[in-house]
């Protein structure tokens, strides 16, 4: 009798069959982002795209953008909840690229694990598919590797990468704003994806478990805080679409806050002051705010508190941008307006993540809870 054999791979924790399972449990959620422009299907050593449809555009520049979920995805392994975490990547790497106006092409991911658990990494495939699909980007590929001794059995970590498109003369961006433009807030979800670390260290000092009921959100503290991201992508290209003369700049507030992404949008010499009464900071804020014994105003380079987006536009179009954003599930307001006079006395963030930009204050106090 033939000795049985021995797998050399698997006895130091490299499980190849389970990561071929987890291709076939996601295999149908991937092809649904799928449209006549991907070639070759799942599996292959590179994802293929018919670049055909760019001979439409006159001057087409490519967009691209990297990213990760960072330390939330803690919180999903805490729980045992995996289904959203892709949702939250998507709208990390592909509402950066509707930043200059491009329209998403394609996107790839990368999952690191300590183990291939097929299940759970085609949980995780699943959102980051629903999330494409929403935002009309093609995944078109992506990777899963297993890093026993590394991470742990149950940690993993994810990241992805996106390619869109955009015509040269419909960039959006700092040259295109002007004096007197507005500055409208589009409404987060919630924490989206940054600032977890905080989150984590509130939660951790309070002695709360992520499996502890949250009165304050009918939900249990991991529900809560695992709350996805929202794209922004397929109603920020309709805006631009609609608006192509009016929409100037947009600015998507992720790590750093509002006023140091709002900067980077900005051009050298201008400025804005955001208004804080203009809205009331979500419960979560105020919640985590409260447990960590913090000030909402300390927070502001740290969570959104509330903004997911700004849109920089014409003073003429501003209302009209802004019920259209409403139109489509958007909660938009008015912050600020953009000047080009003598920079007032103050503490403004110039610029940031080395862009020479504007410079960005928040003044004011928010509105109480409930009241906007």
């Amino acid at each position: 009798m033939a000795p049985p054999s021995h797998n050399p791979y698997a006895a130091a924790g490299v499980d190849t069959a389970a990561g071929d399972l987890a291709v076939e449990l996601m295999k149908t959620a991937v092809k649904r982002t799928h449209g006549p422009e991907v070639q070759g299907g799942v599996g292959g050593f590179a994802g293929l795209f018919d670049a055909t449809a760019l001979t439409a555009y006159t001057k087409p520049l490519l967009a691209t953008s990297t990213d990760g979920v960072g330390t939330k995805v803690a919180i999903a392994q805490a729980i045992d909840k995996h289904d959203t975490i892709g949702l939250d990547l998507v709208g990390m790497v592909v509402d950066d690229i509707v930043v200059v106006g491009a329209k998403p092409l394609f996107m790839t991911d990368y999952i690191a694990c300590g183990k291939v658990v097929p299940e759970r990494i085609a949980d995780i495939v699943k959102g980051i598919a629903a999330g494409c699909a929403e935002t009309g980007t093609a995944l078109v590929g992506g990777e899963t590797a297993e890093h026993p001794g590394l991470l742990g059995i149950n940690d993993y970590d994810v990241a992805g990468a996106a390619t869109g498109v955009v015509e040269a003369d419909r960039v959006l961006g700092a040259e295109r704003v002007r004096a007197g433009d507005v500055v409208l807030a589009l409404g987060s979800s919630g924490l989206h994806s940054n600032g977890y670390s905080l989150v984590r260290h509130i939660v951790a000092g309070a002695g709360i478990a992520y499996g502890d009921n949250a009165a304050d959100f009918g939900a249990t503290w991991g529900e809560a805080l695992l709350e996805p991201t929202r794209l922004y992508t397929t109603p920020l290209l309709r805006l631009a679409a609609e608006f192509p003369a009016d929409l100037h700049a947009l600015s998507h507030v992720t790590g750093g806050g509002i006023a140091a992404n709002l900067a980077r949008v900005l051009p050298l010499g201008t400025w804005v002051d955001v208004d804080r009464s203009t809205w009331s900071p979500p419960p979560v804020f105020r919640v985590l705010a409260d447990l960590g014994d913090l000030d909402l105003t300390s927070t502001e380079g740290t969570w959104n508190l509330g903004i997911g987006f700004l849109a920089v536009v014409s003073a003429e179009r501003a209302d009209a941008a802004a019920a259209a954003l409403n139109a489509a599930g958007i909660h938009t307001w008015q912050v600020g307006v953009v000047h080009d006079t003598a920079l007032p006395d103050g503490d403004y963030e110039q610029g940031a993540k080395g862009v020479e930009g504007g410079a960005v204050r928040l003044v004011g106090s928010y509105l109480e809870q409930g009241t906007d």
